[in-house]
């Protein structure tokens, strides 16, 4: 799916966010983890077990307000092979029931193996002259340091395959700027970063406007959000850092265009977790808090 599928989907759901699927043990309920420890023992399998049905409760409890899935791979590899399976499934899952999946990856290297991580999560394996998808998501995250070299792999699978990428621009954490705000010339480095991004979403521009190459602005820096989107106007924004992190939805307006869209705002503690701080079962305390947050950021965009 591209883009355009993903402009569709926060149009027809009014809800330009997505769920982060960033399991771990302490996130799911002991009700699911126990089932499986009981059959499995305290093995990887049952950690993996319980991280796929979980998910697959989330994914039914958002799929049809929540335009969106994040599955970040680190939780996933956490878990060895039986977590990748969960990773490749998670994402089929979520396919079935509709939805956009961003494979939080943040992954480059030289080019060799960049194209492999790029066939990995944006096209396909060649294995004796057949072309087999492996993780297949919709889109996935990248990290630029190597250079455009690094990046050329991604674009083609998105040329390829219609897909779509988010470079890291501003990242929502505290130490960010230890580097993205350093000076390179007159400029810091996040705002050379945008106008690469601009530079290598030129050949990828879509129907509705918006480029297969994204951006990755944190909630925590509305400043510079509002720096980067005169940039690349027509780069849609992964937002992180709102909610458990400590950005509010006032705090994410800067990331819009006047269009009401151009960035889609990430969750992932808050909603998996939202059954700890009620009496409710965790599907539906993760779909009232999908609901809150959709009419939180809905309401300061507008």
């Amino acid at each position: 799916m591209s883009v355009n599928a993903l402009v569709s989907k926060i149009r027809e759901k009014n809800n330009p966010t997505v769920a982060g699927l960033d399991a771990r043990l302490e996130y799911i309920p002991d009700h699911i983890t126990e089932k499986y420890v009981a059959e499995y023992g305290k093995t990887l399998k049952a950690a993996a077990a319980s991280m796929m049905e979980f998910n697959k409760g989330l994914i039914d409890a958002l799929c049809d307000i929540v335009p969106a899935i994040k599955p970040q791979a680190a939780y996933y590899e956490l878990l060895g092979p039986e977590g990748a399976i969960v990773l490749r499934d998670t994402i089929a899952y979520a396919h079935e029931k509709g939805m956009y999946v961003i494979a939080d990856i943040k992954r480059n290297d030289i080019g060799a193996t960049a194209t492999a991580y790029a066939q990995a999560y944006l096209g396909r394996s060649e294995v004796c002259g057949e072309s087999l998808p492996v993780y297949d998501s919709d889109s996935c995250t990248v990290n630029a340091y190597l250079g455009t070299d690094g990046i050329n792999p991604f674009l083609t699978e998105c040329k390829n395959r219609d897909k779509g990428i988010y470079v890291l621009v501003k990242t929502s954490n505290k130490s960010s700027g230890e580097f993205q705000n350093r000076l390179m010339g007159d400029q810091p480095l996040y705002v050379r970063m945008a106008e690469k991004v601009a530079e290598w979403g030129e050949d990828l521009m879509t129907e509705c406007g918006y480029s297969q190459v994204g951006a990755v602005v944190g909630a925590t820096y509305p400043e510079e959000q509002k720096i980067i989107r005169k940039i690349i106007p027509h780069s849609y924004f992964l937002v992180p850092g709102y909610g458990a992190q400590g950005a509010t939805a006032k705090d994410i307006a800067n990331a819009f265009n006047d269009d009401g869209l151009g960035a889609i705002v990430n969750s992932s503690r808050g909603i998996m977790c939202a059954w700890k701080k009620c009496d409710l079962d965790y599907q539906e305390a993760a779909r009232q808090e999908a609901i809150r947050m959709r009419d939180d950021i809905v309401s300061a965009i507008r």
